[in-house]
């Protein structure tokens, strides 16, 4: 099994693969894990940094001696990189990984964009303070420049593996194919809390209606878009945000909704525990999901096990699952 991310990185990739590895694990199959050093795998040493984790992976593989080798594929994760010239050139630092290893090799892609979606990405540098005008535009040309080329990509990397996961039809189109196995989620906790209980735990109101708010503090996130929402009468909008390890933050915008007062209530628990997160569901009576970019997420899936109804912006991942939903199939 192969991520970047995977706990106690936090992440809804690190997570999912977390998951995935433990329900392997009980139906007899043999997991090794390779990931960041600050993770809990078998193996160490990817970064989104290093320009040699396609030698570290070979290296890993050649010892283990895998049947298959899953990779749970992010861009970001493995160190993207847009030429401002040659869009030919786009690369991640896992290529040489899938041109050169011999064992059957099964991708899962998180992420892949529409051209909207794609460009909106810089927002999220710009938001975190990592450049200035000159250089926003720069990274507007490059984005511009490269989105073909990030498609081109995606299909190469469908193409050298064994077979491919996505989570959504959404992602199937994006990237050229792979076979739909919905991400699925549960209840982490295993009684289930009433509201009132549930709302003790976190000191949150009895009264009223609720819509929570959970997410990475990054401006793709749409955390601006609940600073200017004209919130019912009856409802509070429980945000929680969280830092992460790898991401790009907008502190900015956060430090804003905590000091908003009214109908806005910032719980700042940072990265929850499964085990909380459920407990904050069972408090709550709709999701709200304001993203900016979204190739899916799992807190939509974990919403929707807790019976949760969500409201979110119209993006292509959401909006399948708000036809679904509201066909009841």
């Amino acid at each position: 099994m192969v991520s970047v991310e995977y706990p106690p990185i936090k992440g809804g990739i690190g997570r999912y693969t977390y998951n995935l590895t433990q329900s392997l694990i009980k139906l007899g199959c043999e997991v090794y894990v390779a990931c960041n050093k600050k993770g809990r795998g078998q193996f160490f040493g990817l970064s989104p940094t290093k320009m040699h984790n396609s030698d570290i992976l070979l290296k890993i593989v050649d010892k283990s001696h895998p049947d298959i080798v899953h990779v749970q594929y992010e861009h970001g994760s493995y160190g993207l990189k847009l030429d401002p010239i040659n869009p030919r050139r786009i690369s991640t630092n896992i290529d040489s990984f899938y041109e050169r290893c011999k064992t059957p090799i099964v991708t899962t892609f998180h992420s892949s964009y529409n051209f909207k979606q794609w460009v909106s990405r810089v927002q999220a540098v710009k938001s975190a303070g990592q450049t200035g005008n000159f250089g926003t535009v720069i990274e507007y040309w490059k984005y511009i420049l490269n989105y073909n080329s990030l498609h081109k990509l995606d299909k190469r990397k469908l193409k050298q593996s064994k077979a491919g996961i996505v989570f959504s039809h959404y992602m199937a189109k994006l990237v050229g194919g792979g076979e739909l196995i919905y991400h699925g989620a549960e209840p982490a906790i295993p009684n289930i809390a009433t509201k009132q209980e549930a709302r003790t735990k976190f000191s949150l109101a009895k009264e009223g209606r609720i819509a929570l708010a959970v997410g990475f503090r990054t401006a793709i996130k749409g955390w601006d878009i609940l600073e200017n929402m004209q919130i019912p009468d009856g409802w509070n909008i429980i945000i929680n945000s969280s830092k992460n390890d790898f991401g790009l933050e907008d502190e900015k915008i956060i430090l804003r909704l905590e000091r908003k007062t009214g109908n806005i209530v910032s719980l700042k628990k940072g990265f929850l525990t499964d085990e909380e997160l459920s407990l904050l569901m069972y408090a709550a009576d709709a999701l709200i999901l304001p993203y900016k970019v979204s190739s899916g997420s799992g807190v939509m899936f974990d919403g929707l096990a807790h019976g949760l109804p969500f409201v979110a912006t119209d993006l292509g991942f959401l909006r399948i699952f708000f036809h679904r939903i509201r066909n009841n199939c």
